[in-house]
């Protein structure tokens, strides 16, 4: 039989333990040092062969010819499209002006982030042109989607940033979305967002929105803007990506140069090589960022997964992925630049057990590397298709526990705690003592989602799954969300200036 009547107790000793909510820092700042998995010998060997494929092989630049010209005057050589650098070159033009960790300011000065260093952003999904929830199921995303989950990356204390495409609203003219986008981080949230770089003018209105927010000297000299710039692996990259890195780095703000592999398919399967052939992508993507403009901020990226042999689909969560993380974190202290990799990573379609699992072994991954940047901590389902709300809640939790693993071991007097040892003694429990009362509150993490209740309370609960605790939890943050307040200057600045540019020119779906 269930047990009953303890409803109220329970309900007054949580509201006795909500009374006390720290409030979250801006960004995780770790104090536990960086697992590393390769030592100097083995780390030199994979530089090696970076600078072997950027010297022998090089790098496609495909419709560009003004990157070319660039790299050539620098010291480069060129046959038509591909580009074969010096050894040593890029990571010298690199380490001479790039920094090794920056400011991105956001709007509410109170939550900018600063990345590099010891530091840990974690960025809500980005791109899934699909929504799923246990409601609706999967369907396409719309800019109310897109908003929902601005919303959601606002009102979640574990997430430290806006993000970007957090999906593609995709009732919007392609050519138009990025507008909406922008306006959406700029209106429903106060913290750090991304700009788009699927066209350089794209990049441009980006940077202009900017300007209307931050204003145009705060702009110039400071970073409000941080930007995904993928290589076309392997080992090309295109006119519209490294347009939007020039159009970026030339306003002083931040290339995210991100190489995206499935091994197996755009690398070769083993780990070594995966890192090799990421780094020399890297390499070239974060040395034209310097050659447009010294001392423009950068980040090294590196988004890897592995593959199935049988099915050819990719594959998250895995120990490969996991070793080719942590190479890449390494890679980039040694270079001197920050690092994003890793997130809530899965191949499920829904967010059951096989996504909880890949999630959890890419965030814990990546934080235990040392990732700076973690594009794609919440939010992604299905091989990064579809961005599930009831995911995004569940993998904002985890960030959570993220952050507290982050903190280390409490060492002072006390974390030490012998004055509740001597107080209780042998055999006695540590339920009643001064030291339990003063720490209760605080001393463990409390997940949003998680149900530790006996069975028979579960049972008289409603027998909630993960995934119906979690739909509870985002409906109620969206019923209780409050915007933050937007100047009414700015904000009709921002609406003149959307409305002035999608009147010049006519709806498009083509990219």
């Amino acid at each position: 039989m269930a047990r009953r009547g303890r409803t109220g107790g329970r309900r007054g000793r949580a509201e006795a333990n909500a009374e006390v909510v720290p409030k979250a820092p801006p960004y995780i700042t770790r104090k536990i040092p960086p697992y590393e998995i390769l030592g100097d010998a083995d780390l030199s060997i994979i530089e090696a062969n970076a600078d072997t494929i950027l010297e022998e092989i090089g790098i496609e630049i495909k419709d560009d010819p003004e990157s070319v010209e660039t790299f050539v005057k620098a010291g480069a050589r060129a046959d038509g499209e591909r580009v074969r650098f010096p050894r040593g070159m890029c990571r010298e033009i690199i380490q001479k002006s790039a920094p090794s960790s920056f400011t991105q300011h956001a709007r509410n000065k109170e939550r900018s982030v600063v990345i590099g260093g010891d530091n840990t952003v974690l960025v809500p999904a980005y791109g899934p042109p699909f929504v799923y929830s246990r409601e609706e199921g999967r369907r396409y995303a719309t800019i109310e989607d897109f908003r929902n989950f601005v919303k959601l990356a606002y009102m979640s204390p574990s997430l430290h940033h806006s993000g970007g495409t957090i999906c593609e609203p995709v009732d919007l003219p392609v050519n138009k979305r990025h507008y909406d986008m922008i306006y959406s981080h700029i209106k429903y949230s106060d913290k750090a967002f991304m700009g788009s770089v699927t066209a350089p003018q794209r990049a441009e209105d980006s940077v202009s929105m900017a300007k209307i927010l931050f204003g145009d000297d705060f702009v110039e000299e400071n970073c409000v803007l941080v930007n995904l710039v993928n290589a076309n692996s392997p080992m090309t990259f295109d006119n519209v990506m490294l347009g939007a890195l020039k159009v970026y780095a030339r306003n002083n703000q931040a290339a995210m140069v991100s190489p995206f592999i499935v091994a197996g398919a755009m690398s070769p399967v083993t780990v070594a090589a995966v890192a090799a052939q990421s780094l020399a992508e890297g390499l070239c993507g974060m040395t034209l960022a310097q050659l447009t403009r010294p001392g423009a901020p950068v980040i090294y990226g590196n988004f890897v997964s592995s593959m199935s042999m049988q099915s050819g689909a990719p594959t998250f969560g895995s120990p490969e992925a996991s070793l080719a993380i942590n190479v890449g974190a390494s890679l980039a202290r040694r270079l001197g630049v920050p690092f994003r990799s890793a997130g809530g990573f899965t191949a499920s379609k829904v967010p059951d057990a096989q996504a909880a699992y890949e999630a959890a072994n890419t965030m814990q991954a990546g934080l235990l590397a040392g990732v700076n940047f973690m594009l794609h901590t919440a939010g992604w389902l299905e091989g990064g298709l579809a961005m599930g709300y009831e995911k995004f809640v569940m993998d904002a939790d985890q960030a959570g526990m993220l952050a507290v693993y982050a903190n280390g071991v409490d060492m002072s007097e006390n974390g030490q705690a012998l004055n509740a040892i001597r107080e209780v003694g042998p055999g006695q429990h540590f339920l009643g003592c001064s030291h339990t009362q003063e720490n209760f509150k605080t001393a463990f993490y409390r997940s949003s989602i998680a149900d530790n209740n006996s069975f028979e309370q579960w049972t008289e609960d409603g027998a909630h799954t993960a995934e119906m605790r979690a739909e509870k939890v985002y409906k109620q943050m969206l019923a209780e969300y409050h915007p933050p307040e937007l100047d009414p200057e700015i904000d009709a600045k921002l609406i003149a200036f959307i409305e002035e540019n999608k009147s010049s020119f006519p709806d498009s779906n083509i990219s």
